[in-house]
C-alpha cells in the first residue's frame, strides 16, 4: 500500500546540465522495492509528477530526475528546508529473488536512477552484478562512479563514443562476452525494446507512460500484455520480458 506524507528536501544538486538529485527526510516505509516511484505535488501543477527512487533508507530516499518541463524545473529551484507533498511506494518495482546467479543490470539515460537502488540490493544478497549504462555523450554521463564504488563491475557506452564504447547498450551486448543469466532493464523505448530482441535470458523492463493519478484510479496508463491490460503505474512500472508485447 502507498504511503502519504511532507518531505522535507535535505539537498538538491546539479549532476549535469539537467539531471539533478534531491535527498528528502521522511517516511519511506511504503517503499518496498527497487523501481517504485513517488508522485509529487507541485504548486501550479494540476498533475503529480512521478518520478523514480534512485535509493532509500529508514528515513530518506534519493530521487535523480531530469529537467524536461515545468514541473522538474520548479523542483530544480528548490532549496534544503523546503518540503515537499509526496505519494511513495507507488508501482511494482524490480524482483529480486528470481534465483539469478549473474543479474545484469542495463540503463539507459534517465533510466539509470533506479537501478542503483536495485544493483545496491542486489550485491547485498552476495550476487555479482554487470552493469551496462548508456548515455549519449560523455557530458551526459551520471552516476557511474557511484555504480562502481558499489562494487559492480561497470561499463559504459556513449553514442557518439566521447565515452566507454561507442554505440548503443545493445551494441556492446551483442559483440558478446557478457555472462549473464537474467537481466534488469529502465531507459527509453527503443532500448528495452532492442535489448529484449538481443537478450537470450529472461529478464524485467521498467517503462515510462503519462500518468494521471500514479495509483490505478483513472486506468490512462493501460497498456497491453501477453496477460491481458496492465497499468504501468499498479501492476508496472515493472514487466517481464515474457509479458510484453511490442506495437
Amino acid at each position: 500500500m502507498y504511503g502519504k506524507g511532507i518531505y522535507e528536501i535535505r539537498s538538491n544538486e546539479p549532476l549535469t546540465a539537467t539531471v539533478w538529485r534531491m535527498v528528502l527526510a521522511g517516511d519511506t516505509r511504503g517503499i518496498t522495492a527497487p523501481g517504485q516511484f513517488v508522485n509529487i505535488a507541485l504548486e501550479g501543477c494540476y498533475l503529480r509528477r512521478p518520478i523514480s527512487v534512485c535509493d532509500w533508507n529508514a528515513e530518506r530516499l534519493t530521487l535523480v530526475y531530469k529537467v524536461v518541463g515545468d514541473g522538474t524545473a520548479q523542483m530544480s529551484r528548490m532549496r534544503p528546508g523546503e518540503r515537499l507533498d509526496l505519494l511513495t511506494g507507488l508501482g511494482n518495482g524490480f524482483r529480486t529473488d528470481t534465483g539469478a546467479r549473474r543479474p545484469l543490470v542495463v540503463g539507459g539515460g534517465v533510466g539509470v536512477p533506479p537501478l542503483y537502488g536495485l544493483t545496491r540490493r542486489l550485491l547485498a544478497s552476495g550476487l555479482p552484478v554487470t552493469v551496462v549504462l548508456g548515455f549519449n555523450t560523455a557530458d551526459e554521463l551520471f552516476y557511474v562512479d557511484e555504480f562502481r564504488a558499489l562494487g559492480a563491475d561497470t561499463y559504459v557506452t556513449t553514442a557518439d563514443g566521447s565515452a566507454g564504447t561507442r554505440g548503443f547498450v545493445t551494441d556492446l551486448l551483442a559483440a558478446g562476452g557478457f555472462d549473464y543469466d537474467y537481466f534488469y532493464a529502465c531507459g527509453p523505448m527503443p532500448m528495452l525494446r532492442a535489448l529484449s530482441e538481443v537478450a537470450p535470458t529472461e529478464g524485467e523492463l521498467s517503462f515510462e507512460e503519462r500518468m494521471g493519478c500514479g495509483f490505478g484510479a483513472c486506468m490512462g496508463c493501460s497498456c497491453k500484455t501477453r496477460d491481458g491490460y496492465k497499468r504501468i503505474c499498479k501492476e508496472g512500472p515493472v514487466l517481464t520480458k515474457r509479458e510484453v508485447i511490442w506495437q
